[in-house]
């Protein structure tokens, strides 16, 4: 019975976290469809293209489409944060 209370506890915690489900889903996007045509050395040159928030979503939009992957605005903003948090840091 106890370990039924302490797993009941944690379901809400984790339910109510949209971030790290965010995160998650960013990140297996990411290993899923980017990593495989360029690995993250395109997210930690010294001379990136992309100086901005906005034109980092603007990329993720640009790829999704031209490998016509058909993601969700959900999607999209997934792999946004995740890129932004792990490699830019625009925010």
């Amino acid at each position: 019975m106890n370990r039924f209370i302490k797993a009941a506890a944690l379901v809400p915690l984790l339910a109510a976290s949209p971030v790290l489900q965010a995160a998650d889903a960013g990140k297996a996007l990411v290993d899923r469809n980017c990593m495989s045509c360029h690995g993250d050395a395109v997210y930690t040159r010294e001379n990136r293209r992309i100086t901005t928030l906005e034109a980092l979503k603007k990329q993720v939009t640009r790829c999704e489409l031209s490998l016509g992957l058909k993601w969700f605005e959900d999607d999209i903003n997934a792999v946004t944060s995740y890129l932004n948090k792990n490699y830019y840091h625009f925010e």
